[in-house]
C-alpha cells in the first residue's frame, strides 16, 4: 500500500480503484459514512470502441457468447446510480460502426441510446467519420452529451464551435475536467470524410488543456478521454506516451487498440507523479469503473493507492 502526503486541496486526491477492502475499508461504507469522514466519493464509468453494438453479441458467437450490446449495460449503470450519489459516465470513441443499425441509422440510435443512459461525454474516434463530418453534425441533435477534442482543428469545417476541448463537471464541489484527444486521420479516413481537419500534436494539446483545466479552471482531477491507443507502431502517440509526458492528467481512458485491461495500469508521469491508464476492449462487453475518494480535510492529508485494482465488469 502505497502512501502520498500533501498540504493542500487541489493535491489530496485519494484514488481507490477496486471493490475490495482498501485501508480502513473506505470503499465499503456508505454515503453517509464517507460524508461523516470529510470523504467526497466521484464514480466514474466508461467504454470505447462500441462500434454500433446495439444488442449483445449472440449465444453462439465463439468470443463473447450474449455479452455487449446497450441493454445489459445500461441496467448496470441504472444499478449502480441507485447506489452511488456522484457517478460520471464517458466514451472514448468509435461509438459509430460495426453493425447493420449503423448502415441503416447512421448513428442516430446509438446517440439517443447514449443520451437515454445519460453519459456526459464522449471523444471522437477514427470511425465516427465513417459517414463524414457532415454525418456527425446530422447525428449531434441527438446527443445530449458533450462531444470534447483538444487536437483537431475544426475551424474550417461544419464541426467548427460545436466540439469543445474539454468540458468541467462538478460534483459536490468537485471540479472535474474532461480533455479529449484523437488520432490522426490521415491514412485511416479517406480525406473527403474528414475535410479540413488539422490534426495537431495530441501529447502537446492534451499538456496544453490539462494546464488549463488545471490552474485556470482550478479542476481538482482530470480525465483525458484518448483515441490513440494503448500501443501504437512506429512510437506514434498512444497512451502510454501519453502517461509518461503529461503534467496534470490524473487518468487516461482510452480506445482505438481494443485492449481489455484486466486491471489499470500506472505510468509516471513528468513530475514522477502516477497516471492511471485503461480500457475496456470493445463492443461494450465490459464497462469500465473507477471509483475515487476525496479527502475534504484542509490539512495532513495522506492518500491510499490500492494495490487491488479493479477488475472491469463483465457484462
Amino acid at each position: 500500500m502505497a502512501e502520498f502526503n500533501y498540504q493542500n486541496r487541489r493535491d489530496f486526491l485519494k484514488f481507490v480503484f477496486g471493490t475490495a477492502c482498501f485501508s480502513a475499508g473506505l470503499p465499503m461504507l456508505s454515503q453517509n459514512e464517507l460524508v461523516k469522514k470529510g470523504i467526497t466519493k466521484i464514480t466514474i464509468l466508461y467504454t470505447n470502441d462500441v462500434h454500433s453494438r446495439i444488442e449483445a453479441f449472440p449465444l453462439n458467437d465463439p468470443k463473447y457468447p450474449g455479452l455487449g450490446g446497450f441493454s445489459a449495460r445500461a441496467k448496470l449503470i441504472s444499478q449502480i446510480r441507485s447506489e452511488e450519489k456522484n457517478v460520471l459516465l464517458l466514451d472514448a470513441g468509435d461509438v459509430f460502426q460495426g453493425t447493420p443499425y449503423f448502415n441503416f441509422y447512421s448513428g442516430e440510435l446509438e446517440f439517443k441510446l447514449m443520451s437515454s443512459m445519460g453519459y456526459d461525454c464522449m471523444t471522437l474516434g477514427n470511425h465516427d467519420f465513417d459517414l463524414g463530418i457532415d454525418n456527425i453534425v446530422q447525428q449531434m441533435q441527438y446527443a445530449n452529451f458533450n462531444i470534447i477534442n483538444c487536437n483537431y482543428n475544426f475551424e474550417n469545417t461544419n464541426l467548427n464551435n460545436k466540439i469543445k476541448p474539454y468540458r468541467v463537471i462538478i460534483k459536490d464541489g468537485i471540479r472535474i475536467g474532461i480533455l479529449g484527444v484523437g488520432i490522426e486521420l490521415a491514412g485511416l479516413v479517406p480525406s473527403n470524410l474528414y475535410q479540413e481537419i488539422i490534426h495537431q500534436h495530441p501529447i502537446e494539446k492534451a499538456n496544453e488543456f490539462a494546464r488549463v483545466l488545471k490552474h485556470e479552471e482550478k479542476c481538482d482531477f482530470i480525465i483525458c478521454l484518448s483515441h490513440l491507443g494503448y500501443t501504437s507502431e512506429n512510437k506514434k502517440p498512444n497512451d502510454q506516451l501519453l502517461a509518461k509526458e503529461t503534467e496534470n492528467i490524473d487518468v487516461i481512458i482510452g480506445g482505438h487498440t481494443h485492449t481489455f485491461l484486466d486491471q489499470p495500469v500506472f505510468f509516471q508521469n513528468k513530475k514522477n507523479k502516477k497516471v492511471m491508464v485503461t480500457q475496456v476492449g470493445w463492443a461494450g462487453v465490459w464497462l469500465g469503473r473507477i471509483d475515487v475518494l476525496i479527502d475534504n480535510n484542509n490539512f495532513g492529508i495522506t492518500t491510499h493507492a490500492s494495490k487491488s485494482l479493479i477488475k472491469n465488469i463483465r457484462l
